[in-house]
């Protein structure tokens, strides 16, 4: 059975924040929202929670770039997550979920999954 999904709106431009994240909430929890204005693509999402802690942290981390790879630093056990995959680089069998991000106009949308009894309504 295919997933479904949907674009929410979540934030506006205005509030992304150069080579930063900010925390937005979507159905499936805290995403964590990256906006590198020095990359193409410029916007990034994963899930806010960090897997080593289970704290909603991962917007607060440090954003940078590993061997071409862009990457944000969790700020607690300084892991560092793929903006891109959202594996963790020092340890592969360890991943956050990862988002399409859309921007429309001055709206960024996140691609989310529709909970199965919105399906069957």
């Amino acid at each position: 059975m295919k997933t479904r999904t949907r674009w929410d709106a979540v934030c506006e431009v205005s509030d992304l924040i150069p080579d930063s994240g900010i925390a937005v909430w979507t159905e499936d929890g805290p995403v964590a929202l990256f906006y590198l204005p020095d990359r193409l693509p410029a916007l990034f999402a994963i899930s806010h929670t960090d897997p080593f802690s289970g704290s909603n942290v991962l917007a607060r981390g440090i954003t940078g770039d590993l061997n071409g790879e862009p990457v944000v630093a969790s700020p607690l056990y300084k892991q560092h997550f793929s903006l891109r995959s959202g594996e963790c680089l020092e340890d592969p069998s360890v991943q956050v979920p990862v988002y399409r991000v859309l921007l429309d106009g001055d709206r960024v949308r996140l691609e989310i999954s529709v909970a199965r009894s919105e399906v069957a309504a």
